[in-house]
C-alpha cells in the first residue's frame, strides 16, 4: 500500500459494511449444522430457555460479518477513505480479541455491521506490510450493540 493511502487510515474511520436480517429457518439451519443447542433449533425449546424465543448463534452473527466483510469491505474502505485508486492486497488476519456477544439476536432482527478503525501501523515484524486494527460492532433495530470485537487484518505496503 502506497504512504498515500496509508495516510488516509485515521482512527475513527468507520467502514459500514451492510446489514442482514436473521430469519428463522436460517438460525436453525446454521445451529443444525454447527451449535446444535435447543434455544437456536426449536421455537419451544427457546420459548422455555432463559432467552425466551428463538436466537441466532453468536457463531452466527460472527459469520454473517465475516460474509458481509468479505461482500462490502473494499466498497467501505474506499469509501470512507476517499482512496480512487487500487486497494492494497489484503493479508492473513493474525486474529481477533475481547469477543463480546452482548445481547440475544432473536429470530426476525435485523443487524447492522460496522468496523471502526482504533490503529493503523507499518509493520517491523513483517516488512512490506502494515497492520490495520478495528473495533467491530453490529448493532440490531433498537441500536442496542449485539456483538462487539477487536481485530487486526495486515495490508501490503510495497505496492
Amino acid at each position: 500500500m502506497s504512504d498515500i493511502f496509508f495516510s488516509r487510515l485515521k482512527p475513527g474511520l468507520i467502514f459500514d459494511l451492510g446489514s442482514y436480517t436473521f430469519e428463522a429457518h436460517a438460525i436453525k439451519d446454521f445451529a443444525h449444522k454447527f451449535d446444535p443447542q435447543p434455544f437456536h433449533m426449536d421455537e419451544t425449546a427457546a420459548k422455555q430457555s432463559h432467552f425466551g424465543g428463538l436466537c441466532a448463534s453468536g457463531w452466527h452473527v460472527c459469520a454473517i460479518f465475516m460474509k458481509l466483510n468479505v461482500a462490502n469491505g473494499d466498497e467501505a474502505l474506499l469509501s470512507a477513505t476517499g482512496w480512487t485508486g487500487p486497494l492494497p492486497e489484503r493479508g492473513p488476519s493474525p486474529g481477533l480479541r475481547d469477543l463480546q456477544w452482548r445481547c440475544p439476536t432473536y429470530a426476525g432482527d435485523t443487524l447492522t455491521y460496522r468496523s471502526t478503525l482504533t490503529e493503523a501501523r507499518h509493520t517491523q515484524s513483517r516488512p512490506g506490510w502494515g497492520l490495520m486494527q478495528t473495533e467491530v460492532e453490529a448493532t440490531n433495530q433498537n441500536d442496542e450493540s449485539v456483538m462487539l470485537f477487536q481485530s487486526a487484518v495486515f495490508l501490503r505496503s510495497d505496492t
